[in-house]
């Protein structure tokens, strides 16, 4: 059998699936091309660049498996393919504690104006040494405030463990009940549980200091104008979940009202052409979506596909 890799997987997922006897090939086939080109495969694996849709997989009836290194499946459409008899599968555990780290290296490099510091500092450094000591004189510690986890998956959990390892209260709003407590694990393989609060988002909002999004993509955002006017003035807000889920425009404004004191943002509405105002914007911490682009999440996606590839297809 034929796997299309066409989003890459990590070295160890390829050789796992070449010893149990499959073909993968690692070669990107442009969207536009898939319809012809992959009918020559039987699998095809993802991340979050290639879309399949339901005329790609009508055009593929060759297709057997569709495979999604990380967590989020907005760009397959899932069900379609399940009801073609597709088996459709994803690795939702191996990058959360990727995507958490990621979350708080905006959140530590917003708290005391990396991102700021770093446009300027090559610019001004050398003559104004002094005014931008002072213009980052007023940073402040996470430890002892309030994060505030929308979404309580597996990576808002992850999240979260981060934020109580460095002794920050934690409050989390989900959907569904999320559980009472999180087990912390610490030097010398000690366990502590740690107790969780769950709120509804409205009070989450108006007491976090700090939030994370870990929410799927909706039709609408989470976070919007009326939401930023209940949020405590100066809060930090982080969105390494997907695009979408926070309105841009309104961000904008509470950024330049002062209401957000910064935004950390690994998502855009608009990927791969985020918008100008966003990536311009001084009290924005970017990176382009690499949530999961660590060597050790994507060793753990690539090993875990394989094997739900092999599961599948060696039935």
């Amino acid at each position: 059998m034929k796997i299309l890799a066409n989003d890459g997987i990590d070295p160890l997922g390829k050789q796992l699936l070449e010893d149990a006897g499959f073909s993968v090939d690692t070669t990107h086939i442009p969207q536009e091309e898939l319809a012809e080109r992959l009918q020559a495969y039987d699998a095809i694996t993802v991340r979050s660049a290639t879309k399949i849709r339901a005329a790609l997989i009508d055009a593929c009836p060759n297709l057997k498996l569709i495979g999604r290194g990380g967590v989020g499946m907005d760009n397959i459409d899932v069900d379609y393919a399940r009801s073609k008899g597709i088996a459709v599968v994803n690795t939702p555990a191996a990058s959360s504690l990727s995507v958490a780290e990621l979350v708080f290296a905006h959140l530590l490099g917003g708290v005391r104006f990396l991102y700021d510091s770093q446009r300027k500092m090559p610019v001004e450094g050398a003559t104004n040494f002094g005014g931008l000591k002072k213009a980052y004189a007023k940073g402040v510690e996470l430890r002892g405030k309030t994060l505030g986890v929308i979404g309580f998956g597996r990576i808002g959990r992850e999240t979260a463990k981060v934020g109580l390892g460095l002794g920050m209260d934690v409050i989390v709003s989900d959907l569904f009940e999320a559980p009472k407590s999180l087990p912390l694990v610490l030097s010398g393989g000690i366990t502590v549980d740690i107790p969780i609060q769950q709120v509804e988002i409205a009070d989450l909002l108006e007491r976090a200091d700090f939030i994370s999004l870990h929410v799927p993509f909706i039709d609408k955002p989470i976070i919007g104008a009326a939401e930023f006017a209940q949020v405590k003035p100066g809060v930090g807000i982080v969105n390494a979940s997907r695009g979408g889920v926070i309105d841009e425009l309104a961000l904008l404004e509470a950024l330049n009202s002062g209401k957000v004191a910064f935004a950390g943002l690994d998502v855009f509405d608009n990927e791969p052409t985020p918008r100008t105002e966003l990536l311009t914007h001084p009290k924005v911490s970017l990176t382009p979506h690499i949530g999961a682009a660590t060597n050790e999440a994507q060793e753990r996606i690539g090993e875990e596909l394989a094997n739900l590839i092999i599961e599948h297809l060696k039935k």
